[in-house]
C-alpha cells in the first residue's frame, strides 16, 4: 500500500498461509452480495494440496448468512469445511451436511453478532473481509453489505482484508455501523423510523490485527430472481387486497407500516405487485435486503427509502445504484445484521413481514428449511425474527409442487421453524388464511378451504374429521402419511 496504510499486500496464495487447519474463519458478506471473492478460492486449493498430501486441512466457516459459491460451493467441494453456521446455501455444502460430513449450527441472524462475540461458537482465528478501503488508523469501508462483519473485525485474531476496486468508494455513504455493547449494559437503540442513522460510515478493526492486504477487482456474483409467474402473482394479489382491507379498519393507519421482504422469487414479485397497485401508498421498509424490485420502485418513488443489511441485487442494478448515488445513497441505509433483524426494532416500527415456506401444517405451523423434516435445504435465515416480531407477518408459499405430487399444506410438518403462536396470515395462490385469534380446530378449517389445493382438500378434511378430540387433533398414525407416500411413491397422493 502507500505510508498511509502500512499493511502487507499479498496475492491470495501468500494472505491463506495464515489461516491453519482447525481455524474457524469469519467471511464478510450477507448474500453473495460483499462476499469475500479470491480468499475461498485460495483456500480452497490450499486444501486439495494439502489432502493430496495424505494431510489434514478443514475450517469452520462463519458468514452473515447465506454467502456466494466460493465459499460455500468451491470450499465444500475441495472438502475443506467440517463446520458451518447460521446459514448455507450451496448443494455442495448441502449434501455433505446431509451425509453428516459437515457439522451445521442454524442461528437466528440477529442472534449471531452476539453468539460470536461472546465466544458461544468458539474462538474466530481468522476474519476475511471485503472493503473499498482501509485506512491506517482501522477504518475499514465496506462495499454492498454490512451483515456480521463489524462483529467479526472486533472479534478475529488475525484479519485479511479484500481491498475490491470494482466497488464504488461511495457505497460507504449508505453504511451506518454501530456495535451493540454486551448485556447487561445495553441501551436503548435509537431507530424510530426506518431510515434513522445511529452509527458511523466505518467499522472498525484493530490495525495490529491485519495481516495481509489482497488487492481485487471483481463483481458480486448475485444471479438475480426470475419473471414473477402466474402463481407468484396470484399469491401478490392475495397479499395485496389483504393489507388494503387493514388499511381500511379503524386499528390500522391509513398509510403503510414498513415492509419487509425474504429473499425469492414470490417475495420479490410481491414487492412488484405492491408497488405497481394504484392504491397502495408510497412506503418504506426496514428488511434484511435490498432487492432488484426495490430498485424500479425506488425510482418510481413508490419505495421512499429502505434500511437493510446488503444490497442483493444483480450487476446491472448494482450499477444504475452506484451511477445515481446523489438519489440512492440518501434513501438506502445499510446496517448490521444485528439491528437490520433486532425484534426490538421490528416490533417498534410495526414491520409487515413478507416471508416464504416450505409448507404449514393445519395447525398454522411452518417448516421453511428441511425436506421430510431430516435434510437441510437452506437455513431459517432472518424469517423466525420477523415472523414472531412483526406487525403483520406473512408466509406464501405456491399450494402444490412438482404437478401436484407435493401439497405445501399438511397434516403436520415434520420440521417447524415458526411456530402457530407466531404464524399469524398464510397465502397461496388460492387464498390467504388469517389466523389471527382463531383456535386450532378453525384454523385448520380456514386453512383447508382458503390454502390448500382442490386435489388435497378431501384427503386434510377427513384427516380432521377422523382424527381424535383434543385441543388439537392429530392422529400420531398417520400425520406423516403424506411425507411417507412422497418418500415411497413420489407423490404425497399415490393412485388407489
Amino acid at each position: 500500500m502507500t505510508a498511509k496504510n502500512p499493511y502487507p499486500i499479498m496475492t491470495a496464495e501468500e494472505a491463506v498461509l495464515n489461516i491453519s487447519d482447525g481455524d474457524m474463519v469469519a467471511f464478510s458478506g450477507f448474500t453473495s452480495a460483499g462476499s469475500a471473492k479470491v480468499i475461498p478460492k485460495a483456500l480452497a486449493d490450499r486444501a486439495r494440496e494439502h489432502h493430496d498430501m495424505g494431510l489434514h486441512y478443514k475450517l469452520k466457516v462463519l458468514t452473515g448468512a447465506s454467502t456466494s459459491a466460493a465459499i460455500d460451493k468451491d470450499l465444500a467441494e475441495a472438502d475443506a469445511i467440517s463446520w458451518r453456521a447460521p446459514y448455507q446455501s450451496d448443494k455442495a455444502i448441502r449434501n455433505l451436511i446431509n451425509q453428516e460430513e459437515v457439522e451445521y449450527v442454524e442461528v437466528h441472524l440477529s442472534h449471531l453478532p452476539q453468539a460470536v462475540s461472546s465466544g458461544f461458537l468458539g474462538k474466530v482465528n481468522v476474519a476475511v473481509i471485503e472493503a473499498s478501503e482501509v485506512t491506517a488508523d482501522g477504518r475499514v469501508y465496506l462495499t454492498t453489505s454490512i451483515g456480521a462483519s463489524p462483529t467479526f473485525l472486533r472479534c478475529a485474531d488475525k484479519v485479511i482484508i479484500e481491498v475490491n476496486r470494482h466497488h464504488s468508494p461511495r457505497l460507504r455513504e449508505m453504511a451506518d455501523i454501530r456495535i451493540m455493547p454486551p448485556p447487561p449494559r445495553r441501551y436503548p437503540i435509537h431507530i424510530f423510523e426506518p431510515m434513522m442513522r445511529i452509527g458511523w460510515p466505518y467499522a472498525l478493526v484493530d490495525p495490529e490485527k491485519i495481516v495481509a492486504i489482497v488487492e481485487t477487482d471483481q463483481p458480486d456474483d448475485e444471479m438475480g430472481f426470475a419473471t414473477p409467474d402466474d402463481i407468484s402473482k396470484q399469491i401478490a394479489g392475495h397479499v395485496i387486497e389483504f393489507l388494503l382491507g387493514e388499511m381500511s379498519a379503524a386499528q390500522h393507519p391509513n398509510s403503510m407500516f414498513p415492509l419487509q421482504a425474504g429473499v425469492g422469487n414470490v417475495a420479490n414479485a410481491v414487492l412488484s405487485g405492491l408497488g405497481a397497485h394504484p392504491d397502495i401508498p408510497p412506503f418504506y421498509m426496514y428488511s434484511e435486503v435490498f432487492q432488484n424490485a426495490m430498485v424500479e420502485l425506488m425510482m418510481e418513488g413508490k419505495l421512499l427509502g429502505a434500511s437493510a443489511a446488503s444490497l442483493t441485487v444483480t450487476r446491472e442494478k448494482l450499477k444504475a445504484i452506484t451511477d445515481d448515488m446523489d438519489f440512492f445513497a440518501p434513501r438506502i441505509v445499510l446496517r448490521p445484521q444485528e439491528i437490520s433483524n433486532h425484534p426490538g426494532i421490528i416490533r417498534r416500527l410495526g414491520v409487515i413481514a413478507l416471508n416464504t415456506a416450505i409448507e404449514v401444517d393445519l395447525y398454522g405451523n411452518a417448516n421453511s428449511s428441511h425436506l421430510y423434516g431430516t435434510h437441510s435445504i437452506n437455513g431459517i435465515g432472518g424469517s423466525g425474527e420477523f415472523t414472531r416480531n412483526s406487525y403483520l407477518s406473512f408466509l406464501m408459499t405456491p399450494s402444490i409442487a412438482k404437478e401436484g405430487k407435493i401439497s405445501a399444506i399438511v397434516p403436520m410438518c415434520p420440521h417447524i421453524d415458526n411456530n402457530e403462536h407466531s404464524v399469524q396470515i398464510v397465502v397461496t395462490e388460492q387464498g390467504l388464511a388469517d389466523l389471527r385469534g382463531l383456535g386450532p380446530t378453525h384454523r385448520a378449517q380456514v386453512l383447508i378451504e382458503k390454502c390448500a389445493h382442490p386435489m388435497y382438500k378431501d384427503y386434510l378434511r377427513k384427516y380432521v374429521r377422523d382424527s381424535g378430540k383434543g385441543h388439537i387433533r392429530h392422529d400420531l398414525t398417520r400425520c406423516y402419511e403424506l411425507h411417507r407416500n412422497l418418500m415411497e411413491h413420489g407423490t404425497m397422493l399415490p393412485e388407489a
